[in-house]
């Protein structure tokens, strides 16, 4: 079996670089997700860093596989796609998950906004077309 031939400098040092920002980008959530105090605090760390540092993973893959192959390689970008449609809905479940358990009595309910439902909607205006004798 022939073993393949390496890759080039060119291709190797954007692809070490981009998986040292991918791992700068997973540290940085990780600080966050320790640092911040409340849950939806800490649900943004992770949802964007971790976003980025796929998408550093993703553009190193393509441009290795490119490289090795001698051909653009694009299979990784369906990584990215799943990615880019999975994590805004997960953290929007995961919002609305504890703004559900804090409407129903669960500790650390003391700064929680109302629900659509119970807000009432503001009182009407004047019209602006009055005369100024009239106001």
């Amino acid at each position: 079996m022939m073993m393949p031939a390496g890759v080039s400098l060119w291709a190797e040092i954007p692809v070490a670089l981009l998986l040292v920002l991918s791992g700068l980008f997973t540290l940085t959530a990780a600080i966050g997700v320790v640092r911040f105090k409340t849950f939806f605090q800490r649900m943004h760390p992770p949802a964007l860093a971790f976003s980025f540092s796929a998408w550093c993973v993703t553009l190193a893959s393509i441009i290795y596989f490119s490289a090795q192959d001698e051909r653009l390689s694009l299979h990784a970008w369906l990584i990215i796609i799943f990615l880019a449609l999975t994590v805004p809905v997960t953290t929007i479940l995961l919002a609305r998950t504890e703004l559900f358990r804090r409407r129903n009595g669960h500790p650390g309910t003391d700064d929680i906004p109302p629900s659509i439902t119970q807000v009432k909607p503001p009182p009407a205006r004047a019209t602006d077309d009055a005369t100024p004798e009239t106001r």
